[in-house]
């Protein structure tokens, strides 16, 4: 699209045509308490050489660092493939036009990648994505709201073990809609929901509980216990899951008696680049008895007048096809490239590939687990499962050790000083990128660092 600036004298032209002084008066009907009078912390601007120079500097700080941090967005291989494909002119503008039915190939992609999701997560139904795993998460939780019928409750109970960000992210878009969020407290020990604390909860009007899986610190929740917990007490269960993790533990769809009734999370471990921290992709899945509440773009088969297989997109309510009140979700647009991108790497790997990094992740987490134990003044605060991340703490500060870390040429983890009850509390993330060498290397860094050397 052309850049095609506007002077003065035009926007001047375009004003009087319609009838009105200024600009701001086009929204006047918003309550002057609610506009910012000025933004902050935004630079000035810059001249395109500059910014050119600017965006390469930041480009280059992820180059050359090996990387065991993680935290919900993780450096994987990505098949070459992949992003060969996606790139192809026929997929860069991957976005499903507003005339669907006449763009059969981006249709057909977005049947497969809703077939492959369903399958990873034993679920019914995916939708064609959203934005990423946060606000995935708090759709799910308006989702929840809207399906559970038998509720009148607005509560949704979410771990101390849950993704921070993806917690305030939630908190932010359904408090206007007075659902309350209890926190509940994990085990200390274990890192973990204790199921049994759930018991004080028991004969509530819960409308749902949120079970993350692996949780924000690496560790396995009891998702069976947790989920026949919630549907005992008339709660529906939210899954918010790895899904590259679902290729070797339990999918969703097969917690407890009856399986999660929603699954949600961050797509990014499918085939897409860390990127600086985006563009990624949250995705949704459900059980059939809920797809008409499931926000966002669902694609289904069908035959067409000459019985000819197509494909269309079904049960659209969006805030674009009904009335904004009545829709599902008003932030629902789908992250197609990204989805594209997902769909030729889950192709590529197959069921088996996906299960062999999955392996191949947690196997490099439990040799750096295993060289960590011989460090003195190592501790790990969790005991219990893990799948590729864990946490440690040192007598040092996380911060003090992660800038030596980076001085290294490491990214030694993420800091959990909001998430624990001190400031020495690391999470460390092993995939498949990380071999032998790498892990070593990184043991001796932290034991010279933690001999202040």
């Amino acid at each position: 699209m052309p850049y095609i600036p506007h002077t003065e004298s035009d926007v001047q032209q375009m004003l009087a045509s319609i009838g009105v002084s200024s600009i701001e008066q086009l929204f006047d009907e918003i309550p002057a308490a609610l506009k910012l009078k000025e933004l902050h912390d935004i630079p000035e601007a810059l001249p395109e050489m500059q910014v050119t120079r600017l965006m390469q500097e930041r480009a280059s700080q992820d180059a050359g660092l090996i990387c065991f941090a993680g935290g919900g967005a993780y450096e994987h291989h990505i098949p070459a493939p992949v992003w060969e494909i996606a790139a192809r002119g026929e997929f860069y503008s991957a976005y499903t036009p507003y005339q669907a039915e006449a763009s059969q190939g981006t249709l057909q992609l977005i049947y497969e990648y809703q077939s492959m999701m369903t399958r990873l997560l034993k679920m019914d139904a995916s939708n064609a994505s959203l934005y990423d795993g946060a606000s995935a998460l708090a759709e799910a939780v308006l989702m929840a709201v809207r399906a559970n019928r038998r509720s009148k409750s607005r509560k949704i109970l979410v771990p101390a073990s849950l993704h921070p960000v993806y917690l305030e992210v939630c908190r932010t878009i359904v408090q206007g809609q007075s659902i309350e969020l209890e926190q509940i407290a994990i085990d200390e020990q274990r890192g973990t929901i204790d199921p049994e604390s759930l018991n004080r909860f028991s004969g509530s009007d819960i409308a749902a509980l949120v079970i993350p899986q692996p949780n924000y610190f690496g560790m396995l929740e009891s998702v069976d216990a947790l989920s026949n917990w919630a549907h005992e007490n008339g709660a529906l269960v939210i899954a918010q899951v790895n899904p590259l993790a679902m290729a070797l533990l339990t999918p969703p769809g097969d917690w407890g008696e009856k399986g999660a009734d929603i699954a949600c999370g961050e797509g990014q471990p499918l085939g897409v680049p860390l990127s600086s921290g985006g563009p990624y992709f949250g995705f949704m899945c459900c059980r059939q008895d809920y797809i008409r509440q499931m926000p966002g773009r669902i694609v289904g088969q069908t035959v067409d007048l000459e019985g000819k297989r197509g494909f269309t997109l079904t049960l659209q309510a969006r805030e674009q096809h009904i009335r904004r009140s009545k829709a599902t979700s008003n932030i629902c647009t789908n992250q197609g490239l990204m989805v594209t991108a997902a769909t030729i790497y889950m192709a590529l790997m197959g069921g088996e590939g996906l299960q062999r990094v999955a392996q191949s992740c947690h196997a490099n987490l439990l040799e750096l687990r295993s060289a960590l134990e011989q460090v003195d003044g190592v501790e790990f605060p969790f005991s219990g499962y893990h799948f590729h991340e864990l946490a440690y703490r040192t007598r040092k500060s996380s911060a003090e050790v992660l800038e030596a870390f980076e001085r290294e040429g490491i990214l030694g983890g993420v800091s959990l000083r909001n998430n624990t009850s001190d400031d020495r509390t690391l999470l460390v993330c092993t995939t498949e990128m990380r071999n032998s060498d790498d892990i070593r290397h990184y043991v001796a860094v932290l034991e010279q660092i933690l001999r202040g050397e």
